[in-house]
Parts: structure tokens; C-alpha cells; sequence
């Protein structure tokens, strides 16, 4: 019965277990379940992290570049700000200065009638000039043909000019070869001067240089343009070299006088009325203007704005008072005078024919009218040439 009981108890002992070894490994196969799953999901979730932290240091570096961009533009709005600032206290201290400094409205209307009163002034002085040159000087003649033409000599280069000194008494021929020299011969007559072996009487060394072919001598004193300036006009006494006076005249030197002389930026010229200058300017379209000058001191008695074209015009000379311009081609054709211009206005271009000038060679570097002798003092390509002139009595000057 023991025996029984002992048997029936390992019995019931072994199957108990038994079936603990199975209930230990189902809860092991469990357990390494949930470890490969949580092993899984930590994997997912490092993944995830580190997706994470990338995104993460994209956006911060994207960030830091906004940061920065927007730091230069505070820094540059910030400038900004600064000088419309300064220019707001500048604005605001001229302001408050001009509303020191502005007169009350009856000074105003006091310095407007003042300005009214020497403006009309000046505009009466200049027609005292223009009523004194017309005054004093007694002069009716107009140009009615250039009648002949006399080769004197070939002498110096191919551009340049010659004439005599137009005051009273003078014989004396004056040489200036080139557009741009210091040197003058002088000789004492127009024989001395036709005769080739007869050398100058003088060689003028200036201390300066002349600019162009539009120069005269008046009075034994020389009437310029010195070179190196856009109008500056000398007058130098011819006994010494010496520089007597100086002036700049308005509006001159922007532009050559005539298109065909490009190096002439001023042309000096004497008429019976005394000493001239030509030059063109660009606020009147390039036409010439005509100024007369004091031959003592250099100041600008009046000037007149012509409607003669500077462009295609090789020369021009006055008469009494009137421009006649010489216009050709660049390629040396036919001369001609088609404009004029009369500052005593009793003569106008379109009334008067167009004038053959009877030159042979190609074009003039320079024409200068000598009043005592009525003849003009030309230089063609190098060829020293004088043209006899007609002229005629100006009944309405004379009516005048």
C-alpha cells in the first residue's frame, strides 16, 4: 500500500513536471518575442531620430542663412535710415536758413523792379554802341563783285595767311606761315615782299604761339589767337613781343569758324569801321557771330548772331560794317559769297545775287580786307593772291 502511494506520487510528481519545463519555455519563446519587437521598434526609432536630428540641422543651417541675410539688411536699412536722417537735418537747417534769408514780399517787388530797371539799362548801352558805330563812322559802301585776281608769290606752307597792316601811312607786308608757329616775317612794301630774293626786313620771334590763320595787324600791334586756349585774343606790341593786353571771348572756340579751315577757331578782321572778330557758336546752331572790338583795350563793344552757316564756308571778310562769307566744297570746287550780313540792317542775303569769287587753286586758308587799298589778301594752297573788289554806294545807309 506504501509502495502504492510512493509509485502513484512520483507519478503525479513527474507529470507536474513536465508540464512546468513547457509552461517555462512558452513564457522564453514569449519573452524573445517582445525583445525582437522592442529591438525592431528601437531600430524604427533610432531611424526616426536620426531623420530627425538631420531635418533638424537643415532647418538651423537654413535659419542661419535667413539670420544672416536679414542682418545685412538691417545693417543696410539701418545705414540708409541714418543718411535719409542727415539729409532730413540738412533739408531742415536750409530751410530754416532760407526762411531767414527770404525778403518780404515788398523787397522783392523793390529788387524786381531794380533788375527791370538795369536790364533795360543794358539793353539801352547796347544800342548806344550800336547807334555810335553807326554814328561815327560815315560808311555807304557795299561790296558789288570781286572783280580781279593777281598771284604775287608762292612762299611758306601750304596753309596760312599775309596782308598789310591797314592803318594809315603803313606799307608794311606781314607773313604767318602755317596754323600754328611763333615766327612773322616782315617786310617793308608789297615790292620788297614780290621779289623772292629779297629777304624779310624783320623775323618777329614771339615768346608765345598763335593758333590758326585769322590773325591782323593794326596799328603795328598783332591781334592773336594764342594757341593752347579755346578764345583767348592777345594783343602784342610788334617792337617788343611783348603782351599788351588779353581777353576771352564769350562763346568762342567750342567750334571752328569755317568747316573748310578747321584749325581757325577766331578770325580778326579790319574794316572801315575798325577791328572785328568772327567765330562760331553752337547755341546758334553753329552760324557765325560777329563781335566788335576796342582796339585799345579789347572790349566787346556789340555783337551780332548772323544766320550764316559755318558749315561748307572757307572765309569770310567784312566791308563797312558787312560779313560776307565765302562758301565752297571740301573737295575744292567753285567759290562763292552767298550769305551776308549787315549789322546796320539796310542790306540782306536774300536780296543780294550770289557772287563768283575768281580763285584758281583749291580753297582759302584765310581772306583779309585791306579798307585803304579795297582789296582782299588771300592765301590759296600755299599762293599768295590779291582780288581787286567793286563796290558801291548804300543809299539807305547814307539816308540814315
Amino acid at each position: 500500500m506504501v509502495l502504492l502511494l510512493l509509485l502513484s506520487l512520483g507519478l503525479t510528481l513527474g507529470s507536474v513536471q513536465s508540464q512546468g519545463s513547457s509552461q517555462d519555455a512558452f513564457i522564453i519563446q514569449y519573452l524573445e518575442r517582445r525583445l525582437v519587437q522592442m529591438e525592431e521598434r528601437l531600430s524604427l526609432c533610432e531611424q526616426n531620430t536620426v531623420s530627425a536630428t538631420q531635418k533638424t540641422y537643415d532647418l538651423s543651417s537654413e535659419v542661419r542663412g535667413y539670420l544672416s541675410t536679414l542682418s545685412s539688411l538691417r545693417s543696410e536699412v539701418k545705414s540708409q535710415v541714418d543718411s535719409v536722417s542727415v539729409r532730413v537735418d540738412r533739408v531742415e537747417r536750409e530751410l530754416e536758413y532760407l526762411e531767414n534769408k527770404i525778403p518780404t514780399q515788398s523787397n522783392i517787388e523793390m529788387e524786381e523792379a531794380l533788375l527791370e530797371q538795369q536790364i533795360k539799362a543794358v539793353e539801352l548801352e547796347q544800342l548806344k554802341k550800336k547807334a555810335k558805330i553807326n554814328v561815327e563812322n560815315d560808311c555807304n559802301t557795299v561790296l558789288s563783285q570781286v572783280k580781279s585776281l593777281k598771284i604775287v608769290k608762292k612762299s611758306g606752307d601750304p596753309n596760312g595767311c599775309w596782308f598789310k597792316d591797314p592803318s594809315e601811312g603803313s606799307n608794311k607786308v606781314y607773313l604767318f606761315s602755317g596754323f600754328r608757329n611763333n615766327t612773322i616775317l616782315e617786310y617793308k612794301s608789297l615790292k620788297s615782299f614780290t621779289k623772292t630774293s629779297t629777304p624779310p626786313a624783320n623775323e618777329v620771334q614771339l615768346p608765345f604761339y598763335w593758333q590758326g590763320t585769322g590773325h591782323v595787324i593794326y596799328n603795328g600791334f598783332l591781334y592773336c589767337h594764342k594757341a593752347d586756349t579755346p578764345n583767348e585774343i592777345l594783343k602784342v606790341d610788334l617792337l617788343n613781343g611783348t603782351v599788351v593786353d588779353r581777353t576771352l571771348l564769350p562763346g568762342a572756340g567750342r567750334l571752328p569758324v569755317y568747316s573748310l579751315n578747321p584749325n581757325t577757331y577766331l578770325d580778326m578782321a579790319v574794316d572801315e569801321l575798325g577791328l572785328w572778330v568772327i567765330h562760331a557758336d553752337l547755341e546758334y546752331g553753329g552760324n557765325l557771330v560777329i563781335t566788335k572790338l576796342d582796339k585799345v583795350s579789347l572790349a566787346v563793344e556789340y555783337t551780332w548772331d548772323t544766320q550764316c552757316r559755318s558749315s561748307d564756308a572757307e572765309g569770310a571778310f567784312l566791308i563797312c560794317g558787312t560779313l560776307y562769307v565765302v562758301y565752297n566744297t571740301r573737295y575744292g570746287g567753285r567759290s562763292t559769297i552767298q550769305c551776308l550780313y549787315d549789322i546796320h540792317d539796310t542790306i540782306h542775303s536774300n536780296e543780294s545775287p550770289v557772287m563768283f569769287f575768281p580763285k584758281r587753286y583749291t580753297s582759302h586758308s584765310s581772306i583779309h580786307y585791306h579798307p585803304g587799298d579795297k582789296q582782299l589778301y588771300a592765301w590759296d594752297d600755299g599762293y599768295q593772291t590779291i582780288y581787286k573788289v567793286e563796290t558801291r554806294s548804300n543809299a539807305q545807309v547814307t539816308s540814315q
